[in-house]
């Protein structure tokens, strides 16, 4: 395939620096031809699905600045970047391009084709944007459900969607969570697991994240559905992470139920299960579930609704998925867990 290069450089400056570097006072910049409006800037580039490498100047010749960045369905790439008039911070992020942009199924609708970046903040301002197609990136496959997804419409945010703020250039996440899925229909339906298998390299990894939607599933069946995605990931060369379920914020008086640590409808410990399986089977686990009910519990009932969507805040009640703030929370603890791991994302971390 021949490498596509989309380049704009804007007021005579490099497209790409290697530190920042202030900028000589001038006339406000005209944005690129690819990008309209203020705030946000919107950006769309017309690229083949892949992945891509995207360089930006952050900031502005003539003002102060406050600039984040998302792409595609609501996916955050960079958090908000704070600069100085006359000051431009070089920044580089890998973003992966695909068809329907959000949710593997379609579930809330399925995005333009393309890149689309949106560049936000306080005082979104950029310099400079090149996008290139990137040559062989680590790639993170998310295997998983709506705590996991590209959340298309606010408040609902999946920790899949933050989790890039957390990585540099040079490594990818690629979301394939999916709104309702459990451990077998994720592999049975071919816009997930079937489509994301052929996709996988050597040395990608692909966290898998399953129990939510699994409430009536056997032990059996459940361990039998991981292990196909485990060996399927290990016959890639990639490499399977598994991660128990984020806790769900029910309480009995100070401590999370059963239900909220993953006891299914048939009295299975789906936690249990996953950790089971990655002893016997050499697979890194990353125990999100004890990890967020730590969280949670040290939270209690009453501070503990931020994590989650509240009637006053959000405009609904729901204490499965996760609002920004909760879905970042959540991103973190995998970040902690990848580095308690020791996996290969682990130096491309911020």
């Amino acid at each position: 395939m021949s490498r596509k290069h989309y380049t704009i450089v804007l007021a005579g400056m490099a497209a790409v620096a290697l530190v920042p570097v202030p900028t000589v006072a001038a006339a406000p910049l005209a944005l690129p031809p690819q990008c309209s409006g203020t705030a946000p800037i919107k950006c769309h580039f017309a690229v083949s699905p892949g992945n891509y490498d995207v360089a930006v100047g952050l900031g502005s010749s003539s003002k102060a600045a406050n600039t984040s960045m998302s792409v595609e369905a609501r996916r955050q790439v960079l958090a908000a970047v704070s600069t100085n008039a006359g000051q431009v911070v070089p920044t580089a992020v890998t973003v992966n391009v695909r068809t329907p942009e959000g949710q593997p199924t379609g579930q809330g609708g399925t995005g333009t084709a393309g890149l689309d970046i949106t560049f936000a903040g306080s005082a979104p301002a950029i310099t400079s944007l090149t996008v290139t197609m990137a040559a062989a990136p680590l790639v993170t496959y998310l295997a998983g459900d709506s705590t996991v997804c590209d959340q298309p419409v606010a408040p609902y945010t999946g920790w899949g969607q933050i989790l890039p703020t957390s990585v540099r250039g040079g490594a990818v996440i690629a979301n394939y969570g999916d709104s309702g899925e459990s451990s077998g229909s994720f592999l049975a339906n071919s816009a997930l697991f079937p489509r994301m298998k052929p996709l996988i390299k050597s040395k990608d990894l692909v966290l898998i994240q399953f129990g939510h939607n699994d409430k009536q599933t056997t032990a059996t069946a459940f361990r039998d559905n991981l292990t196909k995605m485990v060996n399927g990931v290990r016959e890639r060369g990639g490499v399977p992470v598994l991660v128990t379920p984020p806790v769900r914020r029910l309480f009995s008086g100070t401590k999370l139920t059963s239900t909220a640590l993953h006891v299914n409808g048939v009295g299975v410990d789906l936690p249990a299960v996953i950790r089971a399986l990655g002893k016997s089977a050499n697979v890194p686990v990353i125990d999100l579930t004890a990890k967020s009910r730590t969280l949670v519990e040290s939270l209690g009932p009453s501070a503990s609704q931020k994590i989650y969507l509240t009637k006053a805040s959000d405009g609904v009640t729901d204490n499965t998925h996760f609002s920004a703030y909760g879905a970042t929370q959540m991103a973190n603890l995998v970040v902690q867990g990848v580095r308690e791991q020791n996996l290969p994302l682990v130096t491309f971390l911020r």
